[in-house]
């Protein structure tokens, strides 16, 4: 390789080894993938940067100090073709093959196109590095093994999302066709995020704007922010045969909840950040769900419930006491001066460092709960992570609980879930339920439904109302 001469490319292999210095031409190929609004995308981006950070936290912090090989001799690499920084560290394993077997890999575990896209640029990053004398052949091909050993282990405690959305049961209402939207009444939130939302305006008014050309006889009403959402709902749900919502899960619950009491089918489109509901349900776009209300196509869906003296209240996704109700209330304080996500960070930090462990009686046993999660129907991962599931009709909560009243609870639960044996953990337990109980909830202030902090009452019963809600949902649902 150091008498080899492949013609044109002295200066740009040399320019490419350099751009991948520090993951940099990967971090920047990941912030692209994840500008385009596409979910698959943005899952593969933030996999492949994940298996990246573990293949060079592998092979620069514990292989190449084990190693310990000497860097190849350049006598014999022209000057042309060398770096103009040479790198200090020992040789064995490449970390900038690591890297790049580990970004692309990471890709195509979630895309095979774009893993395809991104396989011939690794490639090239893998060459240019014999090419320009940083390494030995062999220092390549161990870097590429453990790059792709290393975006495989991220299955281990991220796994693929299904090929297809949940699946759902036929309706038990009657979902009628609505040629143009006639008789559709749509709610669009202006709080609601949207900045993700592929191929739309981020906006309210272009969402509204957007609606009223795909359904252009729908009533639109966007909820300003200075409008009660529940009295717009309650109104929208006047003289209608079927009741749209566009807004993230939070406003979905609200829809539902409003729709369910009425007999009414509900349109959701995604209008929010992450469109949880809607993505399961396979409708990921405007457009898809439109074409499910003019065709009349729908499905029947489980309602979580929440049932209690001070009011029933229902969840789309899923309900959750302790740690997370707070952090859901820290962030919303933060929110207005830091904006969502870095709100988000600070709140987990503060969170983490002061919550305590919350006492309730589970089905009449007193517990102390870092954690109590119920999820509407089966989710997956059976981590701790819950994101999809597989299933919107399975007739069952998948509780989730992490218990407080062991030692080092955090410790060992951080502990467990980084080695993958979080099923095996004593602080961590799991059930699916048709209902579940919780009574002497004096010390908790807050629960959280579809990812919205509300007052808890003292006692409750969560179940889940089998078929509780139709929704429109096209004949053949879009892959998440």
């Amino acid at each position: 390789m150091a008498h080899a001469r492949l013609h044109g490319l002295e200066g740009w292999l040399p320019g490419l080894s350099r751009s991948a210095d520090h993951g940099l031409l990967w971090t920047a190929s990941a912030g692209l993938l994840a500008a385009c609004g596409d979910r698959t995308a943005r899952r593969a981006a933030l996999r492949g940067l994940g298996s990246l950070l573990l293949a060079s936290a592998a092979a620069n912090v514990v292989a190449k100090s084990v190693a310990g090989r000497q860097r190849p001799v350049l006598d014999a690499v022209p000057l042309a073709r060398r770096l103009t920084r040479q790198p200090v560290t020992t040789s064995f394993p490449s970390g900038h093959a690591a890297s790049a077997a580990a970004f692309a890999t990471g890709l195509a575990l979630e895309s095979p196109a774009l893993g395809a896209i991104a396989a011939p640029l690794a490639g090239a990053v893998m060459v240019s590095r014999v090419y320009v004398g940083a390494h030995y052949p062999s220092d390549v091909v161990a870097g590429a093994a453990l790059g792709v050993s290393m975006a495989a282990l991220t299955l281990r405690w991220w796994p693929r999302r299904p090929s297809g959305p949940a699946s759902a049961a036929p309706p038990a209402v009657a979902a009628p066709a609505l040629p143009r939207g006639e008789g559709l009444n749509v709610v669009v939130n202006s709080g609601s995020g949207g900045s993700l939302l592929p191929g739309s305006d981020a906006t309210a008014e272009g969402r509204a704007a957007e609606l009223r050309e795909l359904l252009p006889a729908a009533r639109i009403l966007v909820c300003g922010a200075d409008e009660e959402l529940e009295k717009v709902m309650a109104e929208a749900a006047e003289d209608c045969r079927a009741l749209g919502v566009c807004g993230g899960d939070g406003t979905v619950n609200l829809a539902a909840e409003v729709a369910s009491g009425r007999g009414l089918p509900l349109a959701v489109f995604p209008g929010g950040t992450l469109n949880h509901f809607a993505v399961d349900l396979g409708c990921p776009s405007l457009r898809s769900t439109a074409e499910a209300v003019e065709a009349g196509s729908a499905a029947a869906v489980d309602l979580g419930q929440v049932l209690a003296a001070e009011g029933d209240r229902v969840f789309l996704n899923t309900f959750s006491l302790g740690i997370y109700p707070e952090l859901v209330r820290v962030r919303e304080e933060l929110e207005p001066r830091l904006g969502k996500w870095p709100a988000l960070l600070v709140a987990l930090v503060r969170v983490h460092a002061t919550a305590e462990p919350v006492p309730i009686e589970v089905s009449g046993r007193a517990r102390q709960l870092w954690l109590l999660f119920a999820g509407n129907g089966s989710y997956d991962p059976p981590g701790f992570a819950p994101s999809h599931r597989s299933a919107l009709d399975g007739g069952r909560l998948d509780i989730r609980v992490v218990d407080g009243s062991h030692p080092f609870a955090r410790t060992r639960l951080v502990a467990a879930f980084l080695s993958g044996t979080l099923a095996r953990s004593r602080v961590y337990r799991s059930v699916r339920l048709p209902a579940l109980d919780l009574t002497d909830l004096h010390d908790v202030p807050r629960m959280s439904l579809d990812g919205e902090s509300v007052e808890a009452p003292d006692r409750l019963r969560l179940r889940t109302g089998v078929r509780g809600l139709t929704v429109y949902r096209p004949e053949h649902p879009a892959t998440p």
